[in-house]
C-alpha cells in the first residue's frame, strides 16, 4: 500500500476509501501547528494585550458607563483569545465591541480599527494548535480494534 507522509504522522492511502478522504481532510486542519500555529499564538497575544490594558485602564479611570462596559467586554473577550478558548466567538465579540467604540471615539479611529480587524481575523482563522480550543475540540485519535 502506498504511504502518504504528512507533518505530524503517516497515513495510508487506499483507493476510493475513507482513508483517502481523511488524507485530503488533513490539508484543511483547523488547528495548525508548526510555524502557522506559532503565528496564531503570536496574533492572539498581540491582539489580547492592548485590549486587556485598555479595559483595565478604562475601569480604573471612570465609574462604569456604556464605554467602560464595552471596554470591559472587549477585555474579557481578549482574555479568552489569549487562552485560545472559544476563539471564533471571542474574536467576533472583540470586533463588534471595537467597532462600537470606534463609533463613539471618531477622533482616534485607527487603534479601534486595528483591534477590530485582529479580532475578526482570529474569528476566521481559529486559535491554532496551542490553545484550549484545540485540546477541547481538536481531533482525537480513536483506535478501532481489528476483528
Amino acid at each position: 500500500m502506498p504511504s502518504d507522509s504528512y507533518e505530524g504522522g503517516e497515513g495510508v492511502l487506499i483507493e476510493g476509501s475513507l482513508a483517502q478522504e481523511l488524507a485530503v481532510q488533513r490539508l484543511f486542519g483547523t488547528f495548525p501547528h508548526g510555524w502557522p500555529g506559532a503565528g496564531l499564538v503570536l496574533l492572539r497575544v498581540v491582539a489580547a494585550i492592548p485590549l486587556v490594558q485598555q479595559g483595565v485602564a478604562g475601569a480604573q479611570a471612570a465609574p462604569p458607563h456604556a464605554l467602560v462596559i464595552l471596554e470591559l467586554v472587549a477585555a474579557g473577550a481578549a482574555v479568552l483569545l489569549l487562552l485560545g478558548l472559544w476563539t471564533p466567538i471571542a474574536g467576533a465579540v472583540v470586533a463588534v465591541a471595537e467597532l462600537s467604540l470606534l463609533l463613539s471615539h471618531p477622533q482616534e479611529p485607527w487603534p479601534s480599527i486595528q483591534l477590530a480587524m485582529l479580532g475578526a481575523a482570529l474569528a476566521m482563522l481559529g486559535p491554532g494548535r496551542w490553545s484550549v480550543d484545540a485540546r477541547l475540540f481538536g481531533r482525537k485519535h480513536i483506535p478501532i480494534p481489528q476483528p
